[in-house]
């Protein structure tokens, strides 16, 4: 016999939710922008590092739009691809910086540091905006995640051009982006991990519904 409980409804998303989430996109996508371009000019492994994670920010924000209505499954499954993208990002960069360890160049310290500074100032305000969000399902949880990370890894961005500067060798630089891609691999693998039980708990919900 059907039970005649019903089912709990899905979260809705915060209130300003939404909104934020495109502000984020848009100043990711300007600033994927600018950090690739002084990436190649500049010749820094951290730097490109952090222009990757802009550019998968950006996708991530706007796969969170994509599913922000649905269900908890849907967003949970959301959820799940933006932490495995955040953990191949991790590993992408560790391949990156042997790579340029090899090859034995050393960056441009000046390029380095204005450029971190600036995106130190948009990941600051995205992660400020999203703070009140940290707390909320895998997805949100995901997004406000992608934000520290980038604050964080703008900081280290500044502290290895600092290193370059005063050492004149790639190894702070190569060591910073170590550290930026340990960083996302954890992330990837936490959210993965709260978004298994989203799915979880909506796959409940629904055979409780449908029971």
């Amino acid at each position: 016999m059907a039970c005649s409980c019903s089912a709990p409804e899905p979260k809705s998303p915060a209130p300003g939710f939404r909104k934020a989430l495109w502000i984020a996109l848009w100043v990711n996508l300007a600033m994927f922008l600018v950090e690739g371009y002084a990436s190649l000019q500049s010749g820094s492994v951290s730097l490109m590092a952090d222009a990757i994670d802009f550019f998968g920010d950006s996708a991530n924000y706007l796969l969170s739009l994509s599913v922000l209505s649905m269900g908890m499954i849907w967003r949970g499954r959301a959820a799940m691809v933006k932490g495995i993208t955040m953990a191949v990002f991790g590993f992408a960069v560790m391949g990156r910086a042997i790579w340029v360890l090899q090859s034995g160049i050393t960056p441009e310290p000046l390029t380095m540091g204005a450029v971190g500074l600036l995106a130190l100032a948009a990941n600051a305000g995205v992660a400020i905006m999203l703070f009140k969000f940290r707390e909320g399902d895998s997805d949100m949880r995901s997004v406000w995640l992608c934000s520290r990370n980038d604050a964080i890894g703008n900081i280290a961005v500044m502290v290895a051009a600092l290193g370059v500067f005063g050492t004149g060798t790639a190894w702070p630089d190569l060591i910073v982006a170590a550290i930026m891609g340990t960083l996302a691999i954890t992330a990837g693998i936490s959210v993965v991990r709260h978004a298994r039980n989203d799915i979880a708990q909506g796959k409940t919900a629904e055979a409780i519904h449908t029971g």
